[in-house]
């Protein structure tokens, strides 16, 4: 593929709102994790990564049909790092038809349909007037309020493939650009805590009773979270920041093997680094740093070892970053899109939050410990149910 210019990115998570909070707990291996307590009365013993202040946050005057926790997370972090500024240059610079919009979710507005089934009539079941489906509950509602925003009018839809959802929007992206449909895009993604996800991965035996530690000997589930972000992809032009990155390669593929348990060997994983790979026109010895998808479940952790010795060897760093984060769902992919901009940014190689000892089983490179290193280029890991993956590699763009 062409490699495009990332020049800006925003992100909000427990972590924090915005690149610095992000980079300094990434840096201290601090965790956002913690018990999920009084969340609608979800009575799962587990932890999770809350933003705080969701709840008191409302969505910008004008757009008040759109107020979901899904939304306002987004617009958190469309608010931080001067991402809405750059949107609004880059629309002024192409015009706001020739600037796209592609986002991942798997929740949406899902909570705000939880809530409201339950204050349906008991007479009638109708739900209460005030819910408004096409802006809340609706995949593309979220695409739709980012959209309307940013005053952005170019090509627009939104991905919901699970946990690759918002990975695979930067290849919708990349490919909309190449074919001439726009000059830019925002790219990104948001997924909100609710009550269908926290109860169907317990009925699945996913969650974790403790803070999740991936590729850890002792790992057993998952910790959900909740968060945003985006990046502004754009064609290289002059006059572009000189700090910016590049996504340089996309990489899919479908293990068409389980509906929620990955391939034991990893095979679409595998495919999907390869093509990757490929698509940067670059080797596997170019990769500095791989961000697994790393859920800290045994089969997905293991898989994914798997896969990334047959691709990478034994020698390439890698960590996952969801024992600081939790597990974004349709917002991980993005997520780990930006830690690795960060990365690449700030010279550092991110340690594991909550893992203690790694598995003996596991094969690969696994970073316990932040370290500072020079990092040229990044290949970041989304696996979804179903079997949807999706590799990014994001680099400098001084190195190209």
């Amino acid at each position: 593929m062409q490699p495009l210019l990332i020049t800006r990115f925003s992100i909000a998570n427990c972590l924090g709102a915005g690149t610095a909070a992000v980079l300094e707990a990434v840096r201290a291996k601090r965790s956002g994790l913690a018990p999920c307590e009084d969340f609608h009365g979800a009575a799962v013993d587990t932890w999770v990564g809350r933003v705080p202040g969701l709840e008191a946050a409302g969505v910008r005057p004008g757009l008040e049909e759109y107020d979901s926790r899904t939304n306002r997370v987004a617009q958190m972090a469309l608010e931080a790092d001067g991402f809405s500024a750059a949107a609004a240059a880059a629309r002024e610079r192409y015009g706001a038809d020739r600037v796209g919009v592609f986002i991942g979710t798997s929740t949406s507005g899902i909570l705000e349909a939880e809530l409201a089934y339950r204050q349906r009539d008991p007479a009638t079941g109708a739900l209460p007037g005030g819910f408004r489906y096409h802006a809340t509950l609706s995949t593309y509602a979220l695409g739709e309020f980012i959209g309307r925003y940013l005053g952005l009018t170019g090509p627009s839809f939104v991905v919901s493939s699970a946990c690759s959802s918002s990975a695979k929007a930067f290849g919708n992206a990349a490919r909309m650009i190449a074919a001439g449909a726009c000059d830019a895009a925002v790219v990104g993604g948001a997924d909100s805590l609710c009550l269908t996800t926290l109860y169907g991965f317990k009925s699945l035996e996913l969650t974790s009773r403790h803070p999740c530690r991936p590729f850890d000997r002792e790992r057993d589930g998952i910790s959900l979270g909740e968060g945003a972000g985006f990046a502004l992809l754009e064609k290289p032009r002059a006059g572009a920041p000189a700090d910016a990155l590049m996504l340089l390669g996309v990489g899919e593929s479908s293990d068409a093997y389980h509906m929620s348990t990955p391939h034991p060997e990893g095979a679409g994983a595998k495919l999907a680094m390869q093509r990757a790979l490929e698509s940067a026109r670059l080797g596997a010895a170019d990769i500095d740093y791989i961000n697994l998808h790393g859920t800290a479940t045994p089969t997905n952790d293991a898989a994914e070892d798997q896969a990334v010795v047959h691709v990478f060897g034994a020698s390439t760093p890698c960590s996952s970053t969801k024992g600081a984060t939790g597990h974004l769902l349709g917002a991980a992919g993005v997520t780990e899109a930006i830690i690795s901009m960060l990365a690449v940014r700030h010279g550092l190689l991110p340690g594991s939050a909550q893992t203690r000892s790694v598995d003996p089983a596991l094969k690969s490179n696994y970073l316990l410990e932040t370290r500072d290193a020079r990092v040229r280029r990044v290949l970041t890991n989304s696996f979804g149910f179903g079997g949807s993956n999706c590799s990014l590699v994001i680099g400098d763009a001084r190195v190209h």
